[in-house]
């Protein structure tokens, strides 16, 4: 762990304030070479309003998370979710600027990623994946797939 975990995974907590989820603010930051690449946090695709939900009448919809208006827990419902996670649209963003991920560090302003995160993050280069300590894990196979492959793995306790 260097000086630069904590500074990037500041600039990860501010990213996560752009979150439109109305269940968790999460970001993300991509660094080479102690430099900012990419930048991503929770939320829908571009152009698509965040989170409605039916309201009971009719076609009217009201703002607010459709896994908790059907009572489901945190981590279940993910059909009715329309956001990409924010390690997602990190590496998305430096795709859509021509940016190579390759030999690259993601700070996760949040626990261990989920599975499929993980298989993106392994696949677009990243070699180093900083997340925060305590934070529940999302999933065990994330984990299993992030050791498997090579990634060095930092869990910093942080407080904003």
């Amino acid at each position: 762990m260097s000086d630069f975990d904590s500074y990037f995974m500041s600039i990860a907590a501010v990213v996560a304030e752009n979150s439109k989820c109305f269940s968790r603010k999460i970001g993300a930051v991509l660094v080479r070479d102690k430099a900012i690449i990419a930048s991503g946090y929770n939320g829908p695709p571009r152009g698509l309003h965040p989170c409605r939900v039916l309201n009971g009448f009719g076609d009217m919809y009201t703002e607010g998370c459709p896994r908790k208006a059907q009572g489901y827990a945190s981590g279940e419902g993910l059909h009715l979710c329309v956001a990409a996670h924010a390690e997602r649209n990190a590496l998305i963003q430096a795709g859509r600027t021509g940016v190579s991920t390759m030999g690259t560090t993601l700070y996760c302003y949040c626990g261990q990623v989920c599975k499929d995160c993980a298989i993106e993050i392994v696949n677009a280069g990243v070699e180093r994946l900083v997340f925060l300590e305590g934070a529940p894990a999302y999933d065990e196979l994330a984990g299993y797939i992030l050791s498997q492959c090579g990634i060095e793995v930092v869990q910093l306790k942080y407080c904003k």
